[in-house]
């Protein structure tokens, strides 16, 4: 029986050297990307750290192959062989700058061509727009909401949404986004960024906060002077990558706008408009990054005009994170292509263009209308003192951790004899004594057994103590456990009263 035509070929080897991410990052100098015997042949690197690769056709597990070097060369070979697999060639700048994108080539609808063209002059590329811009909004309300615990400001997001309903032109669709924006990053200004102990004075100081979204050096988010802002661009540029891919997938022309980015030919116009909705769950994912994890200063460097660039390591963990944002974008071209679609003359509910993405319409027919959850991966744990790289759920290492405690241990006994000075503790002090010395005059010896003396206390009672909690002989004599710690290392020797007891405790008889 010939197997299926359909049947997804999901098989990756356990030997493949592909992340299970799916992404290759290269960096480094001499990249080579060729065809060696019908394998793809990678090499990357720098110096004598260089790491050479051979995919075969079956079993690679590669989705994207992301290059961060301007130095080497690609084959045209290398980029037919990742086309007839599917994988996309993506080449990003160190700011961020998406400079190449390459995908298989899906076919391509000529009606849908023409009504996504008409879509500024219709009233159908206003609808889409509110549509993306109201699901942004709605997105940094709730960042500001849930995560900064800033109402003020996602009151006043809330109401450009409210005013972008009644927006008849572009125009007003632009000046509610930035408006919410303006009000949206000011309220991530003065976020603390943490940073490991160790590296605190090897930072500026305006690295310590998030910063405004605006940098000084290009009156735009383009060259960012402040770590966050940094991670920002590169994700962003993630995301267009797969937005772009994405796009030509659908049958869509990523460089046609709809009217809330202006066409130009600097950059696919189409491509940021699609993905504006997504962008608030990278800056969610960021921000809960920079709330719960340190930063390592060994990730960025500045340059000479003050820009902060993220290093090459960096940027390859970043990369990881494509598939989750391929997930998140994936089902807004489909609702442009869908809504495009329905306003072609002669468009049909039950022709509508097919959901390669999301696989919409398999799903409907299976009787599942859900959407695959799309985690992003988790920061990598640092320590907080040194910046070491962790595992467990532990803020420092086994070095720090020791001074970490120590401190902890010094700053809580000076709280502790600040307590014990208090005048409620002095009189607690007092009474606890005044009751010990009256059990002691009460104390009769003759109920002493004969055998239990100062010799058979030490002989037999206190060896056996070391194998008795502090706690239960605290309670059982009715001291602190203080007191029970430094009797059970022999500092002190207790009361003849309590002898029976403590012998009773470490199971002697006190009849024999």
């Amino acid at each position: 029986m010939t197997a299926s035509p359909n049947l997804s070929q999901s098989f990756v080897s356990s030997k493949s050297p592909i992340p299970k991410s799916g992404v290759l990052t290269l960096r480094g100098f001499g990249v080579r990307v060729r065809m060696q015997s019908g394998h793809l042949d990678i090499e990357d690197g720098v110096g004598l750290d260089r790491r050479k690769l051979r995919l075969a056709r079956v079993g690679h597990g590669l989705k994207r192959l992301v290059c961060l070097s301007e130095d080497g060369f690609v084959t045209l070979s290398a980029l037919k062989w990742l086309s007839e697999v599917g994988a996309s060639f993506v080449m990003l700048t160190g700011t961020g700058k998406v400079s190449l994108v390459t995908s298989p080539t899906p076919s391509t609808d000529a009606h849908m061509r023409r009504a996504q063209a008409m879509a500024i002059s219709n009233g159908v590329g206003l609808e889409i727009c509110r549509t993306l811009i109201d699901a942004k909004l709605q997105g940094q309300e709730k960042v500001v909401r849930d995560h900064l615990l800033d109402s003020a400001s996602a009151e006043v997001i809330a109401s450009y949404r409210t005013k972008l309903t009644t927006a008849d032109n572009f125009d007003s669709v632009r000046q509610c986004e930035a408006m919410a924006a303006l009000a949206y990053f000011t309220a991530w200004k003065d976020v603390p960024v943490q940073w490991p102990k160790a590296d605190l004075s090897r930072i500026p100081g305006h690295w310590r906060t998030v910063g405004i979204r605006q940098s000084p050096l290009t009156g735009s988010p383009r060259l960012a002077v402040t770590p966050v802002h940094a991670i920002l661009n590169y994700c962003f540029a993630i995301l267009e990558a797969e937005t772009r891919i994405a796009v030509s997938a659908v049958g869509l022309d990523p460089c046609l706008a709809l009217g809330l980015h202006t066409d130009s030919s600097k950059r696919d116009s189409l491509v940021f408009d699609v993905l504006e909705p997504v962008r608030p769950q990278i800056e969610s994912w960021v921000l809960n990054w920079i709330k719960h994890e340190t930063l390592s200063r060994r990730d960025f460097f500045e340059t000479s005009t003050g820009n902060c660039r993220l290093r090459s390591h960096l940027c390859a963990k970043l990369g990881a994170t494509a598939p989750t944002w391929s997930k998140l974008v994936a089902p807004w071209p489909e609702y442009v292509a869908r809504t495009l679609w329905s306003s072609k003359a002669g468009g049909k509910q039950s022709s509508m263009p097919p959901t390669p993405l999301t696989q919409r319409h398999r799903r409907r027919a299976k009787g599942s209308f859900e959407l695959p959850r799309a985690n992003p991966p988790r920061p990598q744990k640092l320590c907080r003192g040194c910046g070491v790289s962790l595992n467990g759920a532990r803020d420092h290492c086994a070095a720090c951790g020791v001074e970490i405690s120590r401190a902890n241990m010094i700053e809580i006994a000076k709280r502790g004899r600040i307590i014990s000075k208090r005048p409620e503790a002095l009189v607690k002090q007092a009474v606890a004594q005044k009751r010990q010395r009256a059990a002691r005059r009460e104390w009769n010896t003759t109920s002493l057994p004969a055998w239990l003396t100062r010799e058979s206390y030490h002989d037999q009672i206190f060896p056996r103590l070391a194998k008795i909690t502090i706690p239960r002989i605290a309670n059982a004599i009715n001291v602190s456990e203080g007191y029970a710690s430094r009797l059970r290392k022999g500092m002190h020797v207790p009361h003849s009263m309590h002898w029976p007891k403590l012998a009773k405790l470490v199971g002697l008889s006190t009849s024999t």
